[in-house]
């Protein structure tokens, strides 16, 4: 593992995405241990991602259209159902006076949901890990796993600090009825956007 594969990763995470944006809005909505489930959540949606690129299951995403386009599909619809869901005030910004075991499950659930329908991801990792590993390593698998796993952990880490600050001024937005709803209108702007986004994506 080098100095390089930490700051390119620690960049990567850092760049706010749809997990980022998810993981402030439950912050923001219901707090601290919602915005910890919703990390979890997005970081364990990366798995089936990682686990193609090191297996090179990735690689068939890569050359099948097909396979592509059915995946992004699924995720721009998904994005849209949650842009959708926030400005009806059952999203990801819905206020919840109790966090119920139930509720962090939830939460957790979409936050995989997300990452997994995001064909992006998998092409991502497929062209980033294996840039890291050394040419003469003796069990080259290995060696991603071991990287795979240090990302995963870096996201969880970053995603929990994120939502621990929009946790921390959760209690200055949801007392302000209007800032709740520009709130929303933002974050379920930026879903649709992101959807739109992912939509018009092409095929590497």
């Amino acid at each position: 593992m080098s100095a390089e594969f930490l700051l390119t990763s620690l960049v990567v995470v850092l760049i706010p995405g749809t997990g980022v944006l998810y993981t402030l809005a439950c912050g923001l909505s219901r707090g601290m241990r919602s915005s910890i489930a919703a990390a979890f959540g997005c970081t364990i949606g990366i798995v089936p991602h990682l686990t193609a690129s090191v297996l090179g299951l990735a690689a068939i995403l890569h050359t099948s259209a097909v396979a592509f386009q059915v995946l992004k599909i699924a995720g721009v619809a998904y994005l849209l159902y949650m842009a959708w869901c926030t400005l009806r005030e059952t999203g990801s910004l819905e206020v919840e006076k109790s966090v119920t075991a139930r509720n962090l499950r939830g939460v957790a659930v979409r936050g995989v949901l997300i990452n997994i329908l995001n064909p992006k991801l998998s092409i991502f990792f497929l062209a980033f890990l294996p840039q890291f590993v050394s040419a003469d390593a003796t069990h080259p698998t290995l060696s991603m796993i071991g990287l795979a796993g240090i990302f995963m952990a870096m996201t969880l880490v970053v995603f929990v600090g994120y939502g621990a600050f929009a946790a921390s001024v959760r209690k200055h937005i949801v007392s302000k009825p209007s800032a709740m709803t520009w709130m929303r209108r933002i974050f379920a702007g930026t879903f649709a956007a992101l959807g739109l986004k992912l939509a018009f994506a092409e095929q590497e």
